[in-house]
């Protein structure tokens, strides 16, 4: 791939594994500074990059503006990029489903939003990119997305620049992304460029009919790691009180299989548990998107009834092969359910080399981080019979009343505790 005659500069927050540093990677940047305080990321990028890191919380003296500086080998107003995700928490959507509410800019995680503020506003870099949860953006819930656009208006005051500032849902899975994951960016420009955001380039349903179409088929699970081979590790076994179900379940489905409108057996009262609740992925589909920190029955699981496997897990993510993850399978799964699918950060990253750098060529350049779609997708696993432990569950079960009127949400309005959802 051909590039500007330097790597353009980046100093990137919130690391994590470098799903956004990867992306930003392959489409001709180069981080200068990266900060990262979770052990295993730390591990995991030092193992794989020589990207010069900061392992410190961002609020520490380590990670102040100067010394992020200092370590890029950068001056204010040098930095051609800023990029980071911060941690997305208190804009979490299972919260707001179970309860009605979420802490939001009330959660003291959401200092991590000043926090990314602070670098902008010393650094000045050229351009910024800020990823986070669709909750940062729900309507009538959108006091994230204000407040990160007032802040920036105030920076645009006291400093003479003037950073615009353009937000937009994407839809990974129409980007060449082998998973239905859904994020918020937020992309400016510090002397008053617009940026666009790029049209999708693969349709929503592998079946359409897209003859008349420029959209190209999505990519499936099976295009990701289909080529695999099986892989029986122990660690990998589904474990709990529900693990013997799971082979039940149709690829591609859930629990609601085993609801009154499902076409299995009425276990579950319809929606009252979380949607990856026994998920499961279907060759011939996306992947749902991949979660930080899954309980032992929230999926999306193998279609052989298993977890996945670390290397499944960052083929999902469009990682690239050589890039090794480390760390037990749980340290593994935060790592890469935090990442940003890197064939998303690639895409981004090739048009803001194009309508912020004015490297025009850039947007004739084909991202290479999309895998290669497969020919044959093998045909769905069969499905076993509900195991006898579970048929004493048999019978008429509750729908769930709707967003905000879980049980938590019953409990808190009657003065009761806290509990999980059942």
């Amino acid at each position: 791939m051909p590039f500007a005659s330097r790597p353009f500069s980046v100093i990137s927050l919130f690391c994590g594994a470098g799903g956004l540093d990867l992306g930003f990677e392959a489409a001709g940047f180069e981080t200068r500074v990266a900060v990262e305080m979770d052990p295993d990321a730390v591990a995991t990028v030092r193992h794989n990059r020589a990207w010069p890191l900061v392992a410190h919380d961002i609020h520490s003296k380590e990670a102040s503006s100067q010394s992020l500086l200092k370590k890029a080998g950068l001056r204010q107003g040098d930095a051609d990029m800023l990029i980071g995700g911060p941690p997305c928490q208190p804009f979490s959507k299972s919260g707001y489903w179970a309860s009605g509410d979420a802490r939001r800019l009330a959660d003291p995680r959401a200092s991590t939003l000043a926090a990314y503020l602070r670098v902008l506003r010393d650094t000045l870099p050229k351009a910024f990119l800020l990823e986070n949860v669709p909750g940062i953006a729900f309507t009538s819930k959108d006091e994230g997305l204000a407040f990160l656009r007032t802040e920036i208006e105030k920076i645009n005051l006291e400093v003479g620049c003037d950073y615009t500032f353009r937000s937009a849902l994407l839809r990974a899975v129409e980007y060449g992304v082998p998973q239905d994951r859904h994020r918020v960016f937020i992309i400016g420009h510090r002397e008053g460029k617009e940026f666009s955001f790029p049209a999708p380039t693969h349709g929503a349903d592998t079946t359409a009919d897209l003859v008349d179409s420029a959209l190209q088929p999505v990519l499936t699970a099976w295009d990701a790691i289909g080529d695999l081979e099986h892989d029986d590790d122990r660690s990998l076994r589904v474990t709990g009180k529900w693990a013997s179900l799971l082979p039940s379940i149709p690829e591609g489905l859930n629990y609601l299989h085993h609801t009154n409108r499902g076409n299995g057996l009425p276990l579950f009262g319809w929606r009252r548990r979380y949607w990856s609740f026994l998920l499961k992925l279907a060759k011939a589909r996306p992947s749902w998107t991949i979660a930080a920190q899954p309980g032992p029955a929230i999926g999306p699981f193998h279609w052989r009834n298993r977890r996945l496997s670390g290397r499944e897990l960052c083929r999902l993510q469009t990682f690239p092969d050589d890039y090794i993850v480390l760390g037990p399978l749980r340290a593994i799964q935060k790592q890469l359910g935090n990442a940003v699918p890197s064939a998303l950060a690639e895409r981004l990253a090739l048009e803001i080399r194009c309508q912020l750098f004015g490297d025009v060529e850039a947007r004739s350049l084909a991202p290479s981080l999309i895998p290669k779609r497969k020919e044959l997708i093998p045909s769905p696993e069969p499905i076993a019979r509900v195991p006898p432990e579970f048929l004493e569950m048999v019978g008429s079960h509750e729908a769930h009343p709707g967003t905000g009127k879980g049980y938590r949400a019953s409990l808190r309005s009657t003065g009761a505790g806290e509990t999980k959802l059942l």
